[in-house]
């Protein structure tokens, strides 16, 4: 355990760090992707120059000071970073380099602030939580790799079937290259593909399984991610994935991770509410399948944020399974056309999905909210959410960018 004194020097730099905290963080990744350019595969380049990384650990190291005392608020935290982890296949060993280049990072951005004091403190503090966060990944490595048709590291998967679902969407269904069997995984993870780059290194993404579990295949469905702006590269794997990986093509797959899932095993009477925006949609339709086959009578509702049709996925699946399931109401959601083009069914409309359109379908607040997208969709469904009161057990979200930003947002 950490000692009173460290505890306290550590909060004491709590304030100084929030003020900070980003500078902090571009300086450290800078430093060390220069004195140790062997970590570069684990980041995404996008992310970097975006500053999505940067404020992600930034956010950490600020909760991390400011809970030090408390870390039982941080449990989400760790399972989250644990389960990003070992998707990444981050290794004990991997850990004195971070904490290297933080300590160097953080004597050299505070200054006259970083003390030895400071420094000896936050050294202790690092090694403690390298501590939980080794033991926490050695535990999901195990599970992995016990599991039937289980594994750790990366395994040769061909491409056994490619669909094009939208416009800039498409689904991959993988099979092992060994033609052993693939393991359980809960409704809502993702896999991890490594990808070769053009200097001989390689790079890694994760993507969320897109169909329920037990099959014979992983199925991810996967956006073209196209650069926002001008000095943003494009989605190297994903553009990689839509324009050079074919049917019978081989990819490197790590195991099924993940904190984001549902629990079939929790049954409660009151509703599912699935909420989607965009490719968001792949973990949901996972859980949705789920849902149907493990829990036929429960009330579930899905509502689904596009554009525009051209760019929506799964729309002729979702409608068969509205069809089979009395229970399941769907509603789509299209913000990019007027409201007389929306759509000629009466389950489509034109907007954003908003606390209005939920209500309308959810009268009874009272329910079991799943729900993934772009920023934008996910700060405004969690803000509302927070509004209605809906305790944060039933409050389960997979959220693609730092989660300190959903919650300042809020």
């Amino acid at each position: 355990m950490l000692n009173q004194n460290t505890i306290a020097i550590v909060k004491s730099t709590a304030p100084i760090l929030q003020e900070h905290g980003e500078t902090l963080t571009r300086h450290f990744y800078e430093r060390m992707f220069s004195h140790n350019p062997e970590v570069g595969p684990f980041f995404n380049p996008a992310n970097q120059s975006q500053g999505t990384q940067q404020r992600a650990l930034a956010g950490a190291i600020c909760a991390y000071a400011a809970n030090i005392d408390n870390l039982e608020v941080l449990g989400d935290a760790v399972e989250l970073i644990a389960n990003k982890h070992v998707s990444l296949m981050i290794k004990p060993e991997h850990y004195p380099i971070v904490g290297e280049n933080l300590l160097a990072s953080i004597k050299e951005v505070l200054g006259d602030g970083a003390t030895d004091d400071v420094i000896n403190a936050w050294a202790e503090a690092y090694g403690f939580l390298t501590d939980i966060l080794v033991g926490r990944e050695k535990q999901i490595y195990g599970d992995s790799a016990s599991k039937k048709g289980g594994w750790e590291g990366f395994r040769k998967f061909k491409v056994h079937t490619k669909d094009q679902e939208s416009s800039n969407i498409a689904s991959f269904y993988l099979k092992p290259e060994d033609g052993g069997a693939l393991p359980e995984f809960l409704p809502g993870q993702y896999i991890t593909i490594r990808m070769p780059t053009p200097d001989g290194s390689t790079t890694m993404r994760n993507y969320s399984l897109s169909n329920k579990p037990g099959r014979d295949y992983f199925r991810i469905s996967v956006k073209r991610e196209v650069a926002p702006v001008a000095n943003v590269p494009n989605g190297y794997v994903s553009n990689m994935l839509h324009d050079n990986i074919a049917e019978g093509d081989t990819l490197e797959i790590g195991p099924p991770c993940g904190e984001f899932f549902l629990n079939v095993k929790d049954r409660h009477e009151r509703p599912l509410v699935l909420l989607a925006a965009g490719i968001g949609i792949t973990p949901i339709m996972s859980i949705l399948k789920t849902t149907l086959d493990a829990m036929p009578d429960r009330e579930t509702i899905l509502i689904h944020g596009c554009l525009t049709s051209e760019v929506q996925p799964f729309k002729t699946a979702i409608d068969e399974l509205a069809e089979k399931h009395p229970n399941l109401k769907v509603h789509y959601r299209y913000s990019d056309v007027a409201q007389d083009d929306a759509c000629k069914e009466e389950n489509c409309s034109a907007g954003m999905v908003d606390a209005k359109l939920i209500e309308s379908l959810v009268p009874n607040r009272h329910a079991d909210y799943y729900f993934c997208g772009p920023k934008p969709f996910m700060i405004n469904i969690y803000q509302d959410l927070l509004m209605w009161g809906i305790p944060s057990s039933q409050v389960h979200f997979e959220f693609f960018g730092p989660r300190q930003d959903l919650e300042k947002a809020a």
